[in-house]
């Protein structure tokens, strides 16, 4: 059965970042995944993991400045020194937030910037995070993201990511499957994931159009869940979508996966 981990950056805006732990676990989430958790200091994220028995599955690497548009920097050439400095940083809160795997945003690529030169600043910023991540027994992975929701992002198609992890011939580099990102660029969700499967640490769903639940657009999530599982996928599945209205409304699709904790009203009742 998928095991489906809440992105507490994306879910729950309805409640205050440290507060949205408690509304995974009380809506039945035993995971969560985050796209940075560099604004509160590890000690307090690691104590909201502890007190609501949550695991940590993944998070994102320092992606640069995010708020000026920034979406990682791996291929930015002259920002080498930076990106290992992320990467310190990452096994720091990955260590203390006992997270197995972090992703890394390859980046948009600069407009006038020789592409060869952005290619080989990629490959060698992520043999450094690679051997970095695998010494401290941490997962390194790279996510194709689509061209219309970030134009000008290098890394959009799951082949040219299986692609450029042999190019950084690693064993500790694998394939972040994001569905929504997939849809949009290329189709054949199912075919594509058998083909690369052995690739793929991590999946993430969203639907499409809108990058809302699974259930609100094109893709077929009941048929794609039972093909997971068909195929022995055992890993994770991150929810990475934008609610509708408020996350715990719209987790109608999930109700067969998900255990809810008891309702304490129901519980003070005695029902």
């Amino acid at each position: 059965m998928p095991k489906f981990a809440a992105n507490l950056t994306m879910l729950y805006n309805e409640h205050a970042f440290l507060d949205r732990f408690a509304a995974a676990r009380a809506d039945g989430f035993e995971a969560v995944e985050l796209l940075f958790p560099y604004a509160f200091p590890k000690e307090q994220v690691a104590q909201r993991l502890r007190q609501h028995g949550l695991k940590q599955v993944l998070h994102n690497l320092p992606a640069g400045n995010w708020d000026a548009g920034e979406r990682g920097i791996a291929c930015l050439p002259g920002r080498t020194g930076e990106f290992q400095d992320g990467v310190g940083r990452a096994i720091e809160y990955a260590t203390a937030l006992a997270c197995p795997q972090v992703n890394c945003l390859t980046g948009i690529s600069p407009a006038d910037a020789d592409a060869d030169r952005v290619h080989a600043t990629l490959v060698d910023n992520l043999k450094f995070a690679a051997k970095r991540l695998d010494t401290a027994g941490i997962r390194l992975l790279i996510e194709p993201i689509n061209d219309k929701d970030i134009p000008g992002f290098w890394l959009n198609h799951a082949d040219q990511a299986a692609a450029l992890i042999g190019e950084v011939g690693s064993s500790n580099v694998f394939l972040q499957y994001d569905l929504y990102h997939q849809q949009r660029m290329s189709g054949e969700l199912a075919a594509t994931f058998r083909r690369l499967k052995h690739r793929i640490a991590h999946i993430q769903v969203a639907d499409n159009p809108g990058r809302n639940e699974p259930g609100t657009g094109e893709i077929n999530y009941s048929f794609l869940f039972a093909e997971l599982d068909r195929e022995g996928y055992t890993g994770w599945i991150g929810c990475e979508y934008r609610p509708r209205a408020t996350t715990s409304e719209g987790l109608g699709w999930a109700a067969a996966y998900l255990r809810r904790s008891p309702d304490p009203r129901r519980q003070a009742a005695g029902t």
